[in-house]
């Protein structure tokens, strides 16, 4: 198992003010937020664009995912519903959903029951992406969490109660989603 990293934007001041997906909304009324944004244990973090390695990355994986799944089982960069005691606050919004449901059967935001696997590209925000949003979406029950480390060309991947069962996957090592077992595909492949 990796090691688990706090970073120190983990520690919040206690003069901080911590925003809520009401405040947020009412931001983006107002023309106050950027375009793309996230909104993770009541920070709002600015979205940049994606970089070519970050971006290649993504398609690959959302190509080989919809062989796997069907494009009506997945959703990119959507807002989905965590832990009741976390959503006030956070409303994440993964690269990947796969959802356990076709897309045309929502009428919200999934919620974690909804959803079958997770997965985060990362080039700059790995250390968040690994420690943040993992334990986010763990207190949440996602079943399932892959972090793409598009710098080293790995996955971490994350399953089972609280995301505590982990490996690291690399080059010819093989990956198949939970929901699927009987679909493999070695890190090479996929990452291309």
């Amino acid at each position: 198992m990796p090691a688990v990293l706090t970073p120190a934007l983990a520690i919040r001041s206690p003069k901080a003010i911590a925003w809520t997906r009401d405040d947020c909304a009412r931001l983006a009324d107002a023309g106050l937020l950027p375009e793309r944004y996230e909104l993770i244990a009541g920070e709002i973090i600015s979205k940049m664009g994606q970089n070519l390695p970050h971006g290649d990355a993504v398609m690959l994986v959302l190509g080989w995912l919809m062989s796997v799944f069907g494009g009506a089982f997945l959703l990119t960069h959507t807002s989905i519903d965590v832990a009741p005691q976390d959503n006030p606050t956070s409303q994440p919004e993964p690269d990947i959903t796969v959802l356990n449901k076709v897309r045309s059967k929502l009428k919200r935001n999934p919620e974690p029951g909804d959803i079958a696997l997770l997965v985060e590209v990362s080039d700059t925000t790995l250390t968040y992406d690994l420690t943040v949003k993992r334990d986010l979406y763990a207190r949440a029950g996602i079943q399932e969490y892959w972090v793409i480390d598009v710098n080293a060309r790995r996955i971490h991947v994350f399953r089972g109660p609280a995301l505590q069962e982990a490996a690291i996957l690399e080059g010819t090592q093989s990956l198949a989603p939970l929901a699927r077992p009987d679909s493999s595909i070695t890190i090479a492949a996929l990452l291309g």
